[in-house]
């Protein structure tokens, strides 16, 4: 294993990577307000027999956050320079919330360097720029803190919240430590992302993965994705953060698609 940072010019992003030197890569990108920590279970199970990249957006974890607003083209270029930096031709992408969107654009805009791509717990368009203008002006007048027992609600169901709360706890612990600037950045890239049109376009193989109970982005926005792009729509146990409620049931999916 492996943990750096690639510095770029207005930023510095933070990446881990694991597993055998000459696997096929496999990469994951995180949500809104965590880490790459949400993805450790999925780390766990797939570094035997991929390359598994992950990496902290920016403004998010032990990543740098640039002042001003981000566009979903500026997180997709980021993708891009750590591929380039790492000699990555290709890979299979894996992206949350909006780190689904992220992969939505990466297979639109640079489909030659994605070999498949997984779309979870996210929609072409999520929320409005209302809301997301809303949100940016809440957290930078209040930080993050107020929102994190709303946040738990969203992310996990009731008796994952009650089972599990340590699990809980940390990845909240990394939602309040993350960057208004980066927070409020990222908010502005969702409320001008809008691939709703365009999805259509996907021509390399997709799987969207929901939760069956998700509130944020509920199973319809990812059957869309699916029938829109030719791909195939899987609906797990769970709310938004799926990935870490239904942790084997997820990686039966994305390993079962990826062979």
């Amino acid at each position: 294993m492996s943990a750096a940072f690639l510095d770029l010019p207005t930023h510095r992003l933070h990446y881990r990577i694991d597993g055998p030197l000459d696997a096929p890569w496999l990469v994951f990108c995180n949500s809104l307000g965590t880490d790459l920590s949400m993805w450790d279970a999925q780390a766990d199970a797939f570094a035997s027999e991929f390359r598994v990249l992950r990496y902290d957006r920016r403004g998010h974890g032990a990543s740098t956050a640039p002042a001003g607003a981000y566009t979903l083209a500026d997180l997709g270029g980021d993708v891009l320079a750590l591929f380039d930096a790492l000699g990555i031709e290709r890979a299979h992408y894996c992206g949350l919330s909006i780190g689904g969107l992220v992969a939505q654009w990466l297979a639109l805009h640079a489909p030659r360097r994605i070999e498949r791509v997984v779309a979870c717990a996210t929609a072409s368009k999520i929320g409005t720029a209302e809301s997301w203008t809303t949100r940016i002006a809440d957290v930078e007048a209040k930080g993050l803190d107020w929102m994190t027992g709303a946040t738990a609600e969203r992310w996990f169901g009731s008796d994952f919240r009650a089972t599990r709360p340590e699990d809980v706890a940390r990845i909240l612990a990394s939602f309040v430590t993350t960057s208004v600037v980066g927070y409020a950045g990222c908010c502005a890239a969702l409320a001008g992302a809008d691939l709703r049109t365009d999805i259509a376009r996907v021509d390399i193989p997709l799987l969207a993965i929901s939760g069956d109970d998700d509130p944020v982005c509920p199973p319809a926005d990812l059957q869309a994705i699916a029938d829109a792009s030719g791909g195939r729509h899987v609906s797990l146990p769970g709310r938004h953060l799926v990935n870490v409620e239904s942790p084997d049931a997820f990686n039966a999916a994305l390993r079962a698609f990826l062979r």
